[in-house]
């Protein structure tokens, strides 16, 4: 890519990054209501006068603000601004985006609220005083982008002074996670963390505190070297902080190269590209490798394992095996020490983290994280020691272990007795989090397939085929008019050199020649002359079909400027059905606040008869399985468990017999109204013995295309739920239609479906 190339996709991510942070509103949080404020009565409860009987129980014992307030689920994130990402001391108003980017975080993974706090101080002294001052507001305090040597000591008075959980990320959030990462690494070479000889590159926070907690499972002083900027910390070196003098060796060592020699670990918190293969190849046997400097490693990937087969490498990146991720951790921490109100996160909380990580990864892994991660079978072993971000156990596995470990050490004042409860509320909080946008994006970016964009003279999807250019997600095909796609192409600086093709221009004569007589040849005694046939071949939605079906594009989406009937009609007539399928159908996928909700069939089928809706529900399970989610079924109607015998009410009834019958192991049942199929304590006290009791439905198939595509709309416009789809189902090939009008964020999702559909079939053939 030339220098002027480049500079402009810089400039363009510039700018999206901007538009990201700015529109529709600014920053990436806000507060919102937990209560009724509809009436009158709501806001006297809410204010004046009723407020002042929950202020004066507070006056009474300080402990009620937990139960009357938010404080208990609420983690200020503190920053000045002095130690921020890899951009040094920008001050607290530019440490902002961070903040708010931390509390995403916080929310999506473990359901705290977070408010970030930047505080304009350098002086240690009154940064302490100013969060002693507001902390309590407060369940905890996570401090953030500090730089050291300060941060040691604004968190270790904190901590002393303060009653409530206080953790600088930057220290021990590296470090939990490395530490895990690293018994485990040691666990496969069988070597013990007493023996090894481990480098440390780096002196800041996060490498002290990654040092220290090694040390507390057995790491021994005398075998750990440390580098900072200039050279091995050793004992003759003049001016060193506490805390670099701490880790000074007194062994004739004096630069990296002499470090790794016969070195069983690295650990890299410190600059890009400073390991280089020879120094690999001088380590001892089976050598570990944390190369976590951000973007960029001390030394790369693929460099590191080309040049020693017997390494285990891990980074900080997500494009590669072992990620060292903080949000492995702070979010579950704070989530455990929250839940027993701990006056502190202690040694043995951080070491409980540790440990139950490091035991997560040596457990079987749930289907969803394979699929997440294009996986057949992740298993514990050299290129899987951490669990995945991913994981939806880690908040079931982590807080626990944080909340037994405060317990044991005193330190909560609110101790958990029913432990199953606790599991249950937290894997309900995984509801708030929609995390299946992302995981489709990173499934789809492991294996990227061709897609053909048949309306890509339309801005908006264009648009979204840059992003999905940019991003890895696919490898996209234009169709369209040539002088209009290259104009628009300019106008949003989409300079990628991407495949364009025009159905209309005599260059695709020879294409379409051949297209035309493969499709005469299939339907000339249908109707279709090869006049016809070729006429056709100049109509995007055949042509874009044709691609798909010879090969020489995996999938296709269209539909964003024409009704649902015109193009499905060509993806029938040329891509057919897949084996075994009757009919097609389709599915939307809800993002809402319970968690992922398929609903089908929403476009196609008007007046589904009962064994039109049982292979509905059939087709809808395998897709709801592709997205690595065990499906739980509810057939809806307006009855229940034959309340009506009206005949669209036993059609329903026929069509669960028919399943249960003929599949057993589906997890399906109804008739259900829809609020007893989504209320499980309505559905469990009338109906006890449904197949569904017990469980959390996460589809509902609709007798009828009125009720789906009514439901699923109005769910999407009331609650301005995200949505995927309509996904189709039943075709022989991927091919997938939007709805018209689709967003650019809609038409990214259904690209990445379609890449995930073709990674699918292609792996059938």
């Amino acid at each position: 890519m030339s220098k002027e190339k480049e500079s402009k996709r810089k400039e363009s991510k510039r700018r999206e990054a901007l538009i990201y942070h700015a529109k529709p509103s600014p920053g990436k949080i806000k507060v919102v209501p937990t209560k009724k404020y509809a009436t009158q009565r709501d806001l006297s409860l809410a204010y004046s006068p009723g407020v002042a009987e929950p202020c004066l129980e507070i006056e009474k014992d300080k402990a009620n603000a937990y139960k009357y307030t938010a404080k208990g689920n609420l983690v200020a994130v503190i920053s000045n601004g002095t130690a921020v990402l890899g951009l040094g001391n920008i001050g607290p108003e530019a440490s902002k985006p961070v903040m708010e980017g931390k509390g995403l975080l916080f929310k999506i993974f473990a359901d705290i609220d977070v408010f970030d706090i930047e505080i304009g101080t350098e002086d240690v002294e009154e940064f302490i005083q100013t969060v002693k001052n507001i902390a309590p507001t407060f369940g905890g305090i996570n401090l953030e982008d500090i730089k050291a040597p300060e941060a040691f000591e604004i968190e270790r008075r904190l901590k002393e002074e303060l009653d409530i959980p206080v953790m600088h990320d930057d220290q021990h959030g590296t470090a939990i996670i490395s530490a895990a990462a690293l018994l485990n690494a040691l666990e496969i070479i069988e070597k013990n963390i007493e023996d090894v000889t481990i480098v440390i590159s780096g002196a800041g926070a996060a490498a002290i505190s990654c040092t220290r907690l090694y040390q507390s499972f057995g790491a021994e002083r005398e075998n750990i070297v440390m580098l900072d900027s200039k050279g091995v910390i050793r004992k003759d070196r003049d001016n060193l902080t506490s805390q670099k003098a701490e880790f000074a060796t007194s062994r004739d060592i004096n630069t990296l190269e002499d470090a790794m020699e016969d070195a069983d670990v690295f650990i890299g918190l410190s600059t890009s590209n400073i390991v280089t293969p020879g120094m690999l190849k001088t380590m001892a046997k089976n050598p570990i490798v944390f190369a976590m400097a951000n973007p960029d490693p001390e030394i790369a990937y693929q460099l590191a394992i080309d040049t020693r087969d017997d390494i285990i490498m891990a980074t900080g990146r997500s494009d590669h095996p072992n990620q060292v991720n903080n949000v492995l951790g702070f979010p579950f921490i704070f989530r455990g020490a929250l839940d027993v109100r701990a006056t502190s996160i202690n040694e043995e909380m951080k070491k409980a983290a540790v440990i139950a990580l490091a035991e997560l990864a040596k457990e079987p892994v749930p289907e969803q994280v394979n699929v997440a991660y294009g996986e057949t079978r992740l298993t514990f072993g050299k290129e899987y020691i951490i669990p995945k971000p991913f994981d939806p156990r880690l908040i079931s596995v982590v807080p626990p272990a944080v909340a037994k470990a405060a317990m044991d050490s005193g330190v909560a004042t609110e101790p958990i007795e029913d432990w199953e409860r606790y599991e249950e509320l937290l894997l309900q909080r995984l509801g708030h989090d929609n995390k299946l946008v992302r995981l489709l994006h990173s499934r789809a970016k492991l294996n990227p397939k061709r897609v053909v964009f048949a309306e890509a003279d339309q801005l908006t999807v264009l648009k979204a085929a840059q992003i999905v250019h940019e991003e890895g997600i696919a490898i996209p095909i234009l169709l369209g008019r040539r002088d209009k796609i290259e104009k628009l192409k300019e106008e949003i600086e989409f300079e990628a050199d991407v495949e364009i093709i025009d159905p209309k221009s005599d260059e695709q004569e020879a294409t379409k020649n051949a297209y035309a007589n493969i499709y005469w040849s299939q339907r000339n005694r249908r109707g279709i002359t090869q006049h016809t046939a070729k006429k056709l071949m100049r109509e995007r939605n055949y042509y874009a079909a044709m691609m798909v079906n010879e090969g020489d594009a995996d999938a296709l989406i269209s539909g964003f400027s024409r009704n649902y009937p015109t193009v499905v009609k060509p993806m029938l007539e040329l891509i057919g059905l897949d084996k075994g399928a009757t009919r097609i159908a389709t599915t939307n996928v809800l993002m809402t606040q319970r968690g992922p909700l398929f609903l089908s069939d929403t476009s196609i089928n008007i007046d589904p008869s009962s064994k039109d809706l049982a292979k509905i529900a059939q087709m809808t399970a395998t897709t709801v399985k592709m997205f690595g989610i065990e499906p739980v079924m509810a057939m809806i109607s307006y009855s229940n468990f034959g309340s009506s015998s009206n005949e669209k009410a036993s059609k329903v009834r026929q069509a669960v017999s028919y399943l249960h019958r003929y599949y057993p192991s589906l997890i399906v049942d109804g008739e259900f109204q829809t609020d007893f199929a989504l209320n499980n304590e309505m559905r469990q006290d009338i109906f006890p013995s449904s197949k569904l009791a017990g469980r959390k439905v996460n589809t509902l198939i609709f007798p009828n295309l009125d009720s789906a595509n009514i439901t699923y709309k109005l769910l999407k416009e009331l609650n301005k739920a995200e949505n995927i789809g309509p996904i189709m189902m039943g075709l022989k090939k991927p091919a997938h239609i939007l709805q018209l009008d689709a967003s650019v964020d809609e038409i990214v999702n259904m690209a990445a479906i379609a890449v995930i559909d073709a990674q699918k079939k292609q792996k059938r053939v």
